[in-house]
């Protein structure tokens, strides 16, 4: 359910062409706050087909884990369910989106100026994306040249439980990967804008999105094309959606960029420990230490994403 904005929340709506100068200044403060709990990593580069993962060690993890484990014990204490998104860190706030979604800047963040697209009033994070969710995403992929993402799910990834998408700004490494799927994605037959990467050996869709200018008409034009082929794509897929009902009907993750859009349905949230979210599909994976980083080469890429995706027969 939408809450209405008010006099306070309509003065901080995010005007256009504001969102990315936003996000650098909230970030700025937050650092210097120490709110903005930032993850750092090393990469590498693994090669495998048309794809050039950049596989991240996460030298801090510890620190996410034991605000997650903070968390797990007041909610067993209290008996009650924390949610960081109501109410949210005012040090982390960017802007209003829209009467119905806010922005935020991800707390413990690996890549910077990370955000996330979050529904004002609570909603599951199993609920399907709908025309409000696709408006926000709209505004801020028309604002900044990123790939976006949804967690469909504990089993896709999802770490809370309230609804938001999450928005990277592209390239993924400047000077060294913009996109890693470009290459594969560059071979793809659409048919009907809907197609398949020939590298990905599971379950999944791909379809093709149409990026016009920074116009309000351009924006709402987006965000419905989002939504028809977002449907399309399900079915693509497989998964059965009734049209009386707002519940996923499987964990999905789901992935967009001003250019295309992906589903992938999930049948497990790790595999050896390692754990995948959307960003897996994307050409980008996370591991713990470098003793994961050779279980990972060993296993490839590849092999570990069809491990955790459902298979295409």
């Amino acid at each position: 359910m939408e809450e209405s904005v008010s006099k306070s929340q309509a003065e901080s709506m995010l005007q256009p062409g504001t969102l990315w100068s936003k996000t650098v200044q909230t970030t700025k403060k937050a650092r210097q706050s120490g709110a903005l709990k930032s993850i750092e990593t090393e990469y590498h580069l693994v090669e495998q087909q048309d794809i050039s993962f950049i596989v991240r060690t996460l030298a801090n993890i510890a620190r996410k884990e034991q605000a997650g484990q903070q968390q797990r014990q007041q909610e067993k204490k209290t008996g009650k369910k924390i949610n960081p998104f109501l109410p949210y860190e005012q040090e982390l706030f960017v802007g209003n989106l829209s009467d119905s979604h806010l922005c935020l800047l991800n707390k413990f963040n690996v890549v910077d100026r990370h955000l996330l697209i979050v529904t004002r009033a609570f909603e599951p994070q199993t609920d399907l994306l709908n025309l409000a969710d696709f408006q926000a995403l709209s505004y801020c992929l028309q604002e900044i040249d990123g790939l976006a993402f949804f967690n469909g799910g504990k089993t896709a990834g999802a770490s809370q439980s309230h609804k938001h998408l999450q928005l990277i700004p592209l390239p993924f490494l400047a000077d060294v990967v913009h996109d890693p799927l470009e290459k594969a994605i560059a071979k793809i037959t659409f048919k009907d804008d809907l197609g398949k990467l020939n590298c990905f050996p599971f379950r999944h869709g791909i379809a093709r999105l149409n990026f016009e200018d920074n116009s309000p008409q351009a924006i709402a034009n987006f965000a419905d094309s989002i939504l028809q082929k977002y449907r399309a794509l399900l079915d693509y897929v497989g998964l059965e959606v009734s049209k009386d009902t707002q519940i996923q009907p499987e964990a999905y993750n789901f992935l967009a960029t001003r250019n295309w859009m992906m589903v992938v349905p999930r049948s497990q949230e790790s595999f050896q420990n390692i754990s995948i979210n959307s960003l897996g599909f994307a050409g980008s994976l996370f591991v713990r230490d470098r003793s994961a980083l050779s279980l990972l080469k060993e296993i490839t890429p590849l092999k570990l994403l069809t491990e955790v995706a459902c298979s295409d027969s």
